[in-house]
């Protein structure tokens, strides 16, 4: 149990932003060619006419889409003086620093509200709110100068100093006082971390979201069966590669009743971003532009501007897959008689490494695990037996002295994930030198206890099979 005592909030620091040739005679061309330029001034007008109607939005728009009005005392909490973006004559806004912004996802029922509604439902039903507790919360830091997007999840259990209310549970901060309290709660968990800006949205608006964006596929990792009728909650979802449209989208984000509780939904959570970012948030959703802005404006509270809505998305869909991390408040389970409530408890040290490597907080002298005190789990994909024992000696020969092998992975893989669990860049790469493939990852998708989560996929057989 930590003795370390909840330091008196301060704001968090502000950023500083550090004549045309004669006519010839051209050969006639064949069919097909002519096809080809076609289609290709056709998607020309249709890029073009996308750019103008999202420029024609941005335009329409350059206020906060906030449901709700921060006080003066909560706007102080937020960077709001400081731009984050331009608008280029003829372009698309482009981002102009980096960014922290904290994302809330929230779900209210009617049993939550202080006024039930009028007419009984018979059951708990979803409210159109914001203000309930934040089932899921993230960090989000965009980051121009270096290319690079860091997303880190803040499960909702996370044992937190939260400012007039005491030590709790995060996710109440959201409900005890809007996104500013949940803001400078994050802010005192993560050593002082400035937040520029937040965004707040609820079930109902995700499952519109994602319908906006067109779906997302993905690998649904186990049978997900789960009933609650008292909130009629209702979920079924295969075990399968399968495209999911927002109301199957939202039962798989919603789905936390297995082994490891929301912390299996996290790293769930992080699946789907990717695969959502991959898919959805690329050149072409600028198409989507008009339906996902009219989605916003219904089901999201923020105080972004529209404009710097679009440069944030925009920066998104050009960042390379490589330079996307993701990762999670390390930490570890409470004990069952440790305190009153369950808890996910934080562990200072390796947040203070963690925002130093990934958010440009402070400075850590954090030395590089050797080898043989680094944590390696093998997650095996290729359902061949042998395969997780000769990765095992492969390491064990380097120097890596502990190496052990977690429950397989239902899904094959055809690239081996070397998954840096802790954000621990250099020791995966350590491990992917030594078994010279594989392609590095940041992300907190493998086994929770290890440092590094190796995910053998078929190129390991194809290489040392016999």
């Amino acid at each position: 149990m930590s003795s370390r005592k909840p330091p008196t909030y301060q704001s968090p620091p502000k950023q500083i932003r550090k004549k045309a040739p004669p006519p010839r005679k051209i050969p006639k061309r064949n069919s097909s060619t002519r096809w080809m330029w076609m289609l290709f001034g056709l998607t020309g007008v249709a890029m073009l006419s996308a750019t103008a109607g999202a420029l024609l939005a941005v335009s329409l728009s350059a206020t906060p889409l906030m449901q709700r009005q921060l006080t003066a005392e909560e706007a102080e909490v937020f960077s709001e003086e400081e731009s984050i973006s331009t608008k280029m004559n003829l372009r698309l806004p482009e981002l102009t620093r980096p960014v922290n912004i904290l994302i809330l996802g929230t779900k209210v029922l009617t049993s939550d509200l202080d006024t039930p509604p009028q007419q009984e439902l018979g059951y708990h039903a979803l409210v159109n709110s914001f203000d309930g507790l934040s089932d899921t919360m993230m960090l989000v830091r965009f980051d121009p100068g270096r290319q690079n997007l860091a997303l880190l999840s803040i499960p909702r259990d996370t044992r937190a100093y939260i400012e007039n209310v005491g030590t709790s549970k995060i996710n109440a901060a959201n409900s005890y006082g809007g996104p500013a309290l949940a803001a400078r709660a994050t802010s005192e968990l993560l050593g002082g971390v400035g937040v520029d800006r937040y965004v707040r949205i609820n079930v109902q608006g995700v499952e519109k979201l994602i319908d906006a964006l067109g779906g997302v596929t993905l690998y649904v990792p186990q049978d997900m069966k789960y009933q609650d009728d008292s909130q009629h909650l209702y979920i079924n979802l295969k075990a399968g590669k399968q495209h999911l449209d927002g109301k199957e989208a939202l039962q798989f984000l919603r789905f936390r009743y297995d082994s490891y509780g929301d912390i299996g939904r996290v790293q769930r959570q992080q699946t789907f971003i990717r695969a959502l970012k991959e898919q959805a948030l690329n050149p072409t959703t600028i198409a989507r532009l008009p339906k996902i802005l009219s989605v916003i404006q219904e089901n999201l509270d923020t105080n972004l501007t529209v404009e710097e809505l679009v440069a944030l998305v925009g920066f998104a869909s050009r960042t390379e897959r490589s330079n996307v991390e993701m990762l999670m408040v390390p930490g570890r389970f409470s004990a069952a008689d440790e305190y009153e409530a369950s808890y996910w408890i934080p562990d200072p040290q390796r947040i203070d490494t963690m925002m130093s490597q990934h958010f440009g907080l402070g400075y850590s002298e954090a030395a590089a695990t050797p080898p043989a005190y680094l944590r390696v789990a093998i997650q095996d994909s290729t359902g061949d037996y042998d395969a997780p024992q000769s990765v095992i000696d492969v390491l064990g020969n380097a120097g890596f002295g502990d190496v052990y092998v977690d429950t397989p992975r239902r899904e094959t893989l055809q690239v081996t994930r070397i998954v840096a669990q802790q954000g621990d860049v250099e020791s995966a790469e350590a491990v992917r030198q030594v078994l010279g493939l594989g392609e590095v990852r940041v992300e907190s998708t493998g086994e929770l206890r290890s440092d590094v989560t190796v995910q053998l996929g078929q190129d390991w057989i194809r290489r040392y099979g016999n």
